[in-house]
């Protein structure tokens, strides 16, 4: 019998209680509930087209695009599930090794269970792949769901809904709202057990204003002001390349969209014209009207303040900007902006870039061009989620990947065997085995010589001292 069916016989949305129906769902197994995830997989890929045909097109992206971005990436999370979950959510037994020896008789075993329900609110930038990763990784722990899509996100997330119950899905353990502000609001204030939201960072704090009156835990993952650095050893047309890649994905409304490149003078003189050649290429997009208007005044703003934008402001049919001779500490860099606007800005050498980097608040991913071992040491200083290494973006998408942010850009993980684990709750189970009940009695004085003994023959530095320390204590014992 199939996960489903052993709910549905007991529990369903129209006669039982959905937190019943979830507890029945969390006592399957996890096999049973990933053959209901293998089957909606083998159901996504057998409909890829009508899911992308289901994603807005007031996206900046062709068809193609949202197959590669969002549907390829969403099937490979879910057979990541499929082959490693049951190893992740897995009982942990503690063996004798790291043991205290005056624990000694006790058990322990590390438990995974569900946090119950899982209220998903999701971002209209990439409204399949990051909320469908999330809400697959959620129903495999075991927990229920509701998902609040963003703007324009409802189609495709009815869509997967509807793919889902075929699958073999127990109704009501996903529940799809509107994607509107009012209703996410409506969602977080009927309760969960934890909230994932991937948004803004003005988004998250009003989020989080209202969970913490009920200290419901939650997973942050934010926007940035991501950066590209330049090491002295970089291939330049791979840097000017991978920077119009990053402002031409998704029109530059991309949590990840570099926003920020650090070179020193010297890189910068000749990529330039590597870059205004690149760039060259990026199709023009619509800007969301509020975006145009803070963009023109972070434009204006850095102009006074020295900067040379280098490009047009036109939200109808907006080309890639480059603010050159940026500063760092200019809000141009330090706000994270949907937009296709790059600034370019010079460090004196690359010991300066962590101090530069860390002019703005945000910390979610940063990618480095140059030599691999130069580039492992500056990544080790730099307080961000993720560094690439001689990419942008693309590598982030692997299903073992787990990725989140640091200050402004949030906090917690999702995706990857970490992803999943932040969908359930820790319990761990202590098992005393044995009669004896010695250590219950109340100690007294003369019981010190005792304890100190124990302490010189575990932990003392000499260990002259630790073998004299241990033959007392063996003396002591056979006393009692």
């Amino acid at each position: 019998m199939n996960a489903s069916a052993i709910i549905d016989s007991d529990a369903t949305e129209n006669t039982g209680s959905l937190k019943e129906t979830q507890r029945r769902w969390a006592a399957t197994t996890v096999r049973e509930r990933l053959s209901v995830l293998r089957a909606t997989r083998h159901a996504l890929a057998a409909q890829a087209g009508e899911m992308a045909d289901a994603i807005s097109p007031l996206l900046a992206r062709t068809r193609t695009d949202t197959l590669l971005a969002e549907v390829l990436p969403l099937l490979d999370a879910c057979k990541f599930l499929e082959r490693e979950a049951p190893r992740i959510l897995k009982t942990r037994r503690l063996g004798l090794s790291g043991r205290p020896l005056w624990l000694s008789g006790v058990w322990a075993e590390v438990h995974r269970e569900p946090v119950g329900h899982v209220l998903v609110i999701a971002p209209s930038n990439f409204p399949l792949l990051l909320a469908g990763t999330q809400v697959l990784q959620a129903l495999a722990a075991g927990n229920s769901v509701t998902w609040k899509p963003g703007n324009g996100g409802g189609e495709v997330a009815e869509l997967m809904q509807t793919i889902l119950h075929e699958a073999g899905l127990p109704r009501g353990l996903l529940h799809i709202t509107g994607d509107s502000i009012e209703a996410g609001r409506e969602a977080v204030h009927e309760g969960a057990d934890k909230v994932v939201f991937t948004g803004s960072p003005m988004g998250g704090r009003a989020v989080l204003r209202e969970l913490a009156e009920t200290l419901t835990p939650a997973v942050m993952e934010l926007s940035g002001t991501d950066a590209i650095v330049v090491l002295p050893s970089a291939d330049l047309q791979r840097v000017a390349k991978a920077a119009a890649f990053g402002l031409r994905l998704n029109g530059g409304a991309v949590c990840m969209s570099p926003r920020r490149l650090f070179a020193n003078e010297k890189s910068l003189a000749a990529l330039r014209p590597l870059l205004h050649s690149e760039l060259a290429k990026v199709p023009a997009v619509v800007l969301n009207e509020n975006v145009a208007l803070r963009l023109k005044e972070l434009l204006a703003e850095a102009a006074l303040a020295g900067a040379e934008v280098q490009g047009e402001l036109d939200p109808a049919q907006q080309l890639p900007l480059l603010v050159d001779r940026a500063e760092a500490t200019m809000e141009i860099t330090r706000t994270d902006m949907f937009a296709p606007v790059l600034s370019l800005i010079a460090a004196p050498s690359m010991r300066h870039v962590p101090e530069l980097h860390a002019a703005s608040p945000f910390g979610l991913t940063a990618a480095i061009f140059g030599d691999e071992t130069e580039a492992r040491t500056l990544a080790a200083s730099l307080h961000t989620g993720t560094v690439l290494i001689n990419d942008v973006i693309v590598p982030t998408v692997d299903p073992r990947i787990a990725f989140g942010g640091r200050g402004a850009s949030g906090y917690g993980v999702t995706r990857g065997p970490e992803g999943l684990l932040e969908m359930t709750a820790l319990k761990m189970l202590l098992v005393r085995r044995g009669k004896s009940t010695r250590y219950m009695d109340p100690t007294s004085d003369s019981d010190a010589s005792l304890f100190e003994a124990a302490i010189r023959a575990l932990h003392h530095r000499s260990w002259r001292m630790r073998g004299v320390s241990m033959v007392s204590l063996l003396k002591a014992a056979r006393k009692i």
